[in-house]
């Protein structure tokens, strides 16, 4: 099931008790569909706050139900900030978070002096007014690339027994009065990304030198990073699989399968 939410009013992803949750609210809803006891498992847990253009998650079911009936159904019982993009049948080998190759999360900037409400996206961008030097922001961010130790990116409730995780690409790019920064990667620690976002706004603000970074993240110190990024300009854009396990006869031919905003 790929799903789309506006994370504003939601606690985060994960099921909390006392608190709205995405993955609370999709049980609860395929309960009442499904008339039976669902868990579902989500392909990463979003902070409070954060979105997703195509978050992925998975349910067993043992009833005989057309995939677009349930899409229909489920849909149908659900508040106006989350939608179901896309359901479908898959390999019963699948796991919304095992299964899962990589994944791109998007940070939007709103760099202008004018507030984002101008462009109706106050909700999903962090207005930042300051001088942003976007190029000694892009020369930074490929300190990021690689696979390494991230203890210098990740909150102390989020120290894991291994801090490695392998970033893919993170890219700095302006459009118009945006600075988008799209970070691709396996895995990510608790609030790694905007804790990224934020180091790397202290480096286009001419506090630190691009290279700086490397010292950064070889301290293993968080203490020495920049600060966190605000929730609101962070954004799950999509989940990539194997292409075999989103079809539910099994096959050995090795595809890649890329899960966007259409679930396709």
């Amino acid at each position: 099931m790929w799903v789309a939410f506006d994370g504003t009013e939601f606690h985060g992803w994960q099921t909390q008790p006392g608190f709205r949750t995405v993955q609370e609210l999709l049980e609860q809803t395929a309960r009442r569909a499904l008339r039976h006891p669902v868990t579902i498992s989500g392909s990463g847990r979003t902070d409070s706050g954060v979105h997703a253009a195509a978050h992925v998650c998975h349910f067993d079911t043992t009833r005989e139900f057309p995939a677009e009936s349930l899409r229909h159904a489920l849909g149908s019982r659900l508040p106006k900030d989350i939608a179901i993009i896309a359901l479908r049948d898959v390999n019963r080998q699948f796991h919304a978070t095992r299964s899962a190759i990589s994944k791109l999360y998007r940070y939007r900037i709103h760099h202008a002096l004018r507030r984002p409400v101008e462009q109706v996206s106050q909700r999903y961008a962090y207005h930042h007014w300051h001088d942003l030097d976007v190029a000694r922001m892009q020369e930074a961010a490929r300190h990021f690339v690689g696979e390494m130790d991230f203890t210098a990116m990740t909150a102390t409730r989020g120290i894991r027994e291994s801090m490695v995780r392998r970033v893919i690409r993170c890219d700095v790019e302006r459009h118009l009065d945006e600075v988008r920064i799209d970070v691709e990667g396996t895995g990510f620690l608790y609030r790694q990304v905007r804790n990224m976002v934020g180091t790397l706004i202290h480096i286009g603000r001419g506090r630190w030198e691009p290279d700086r970074l490397a010292e950064i993240l070889a301290s293993k110190d968080r203490t020495k990073a920049g600060p966190t990024a605000p929730a609101c300009g962070l954004s799950l854009r999509w989940v990539r699989y194997p292409a075999h396990l989103l079809r539910p006869e099994a096959c050995d031919d090795g595809e890649m399968g890329l899960v966007d905003a259409d679930g396709t």
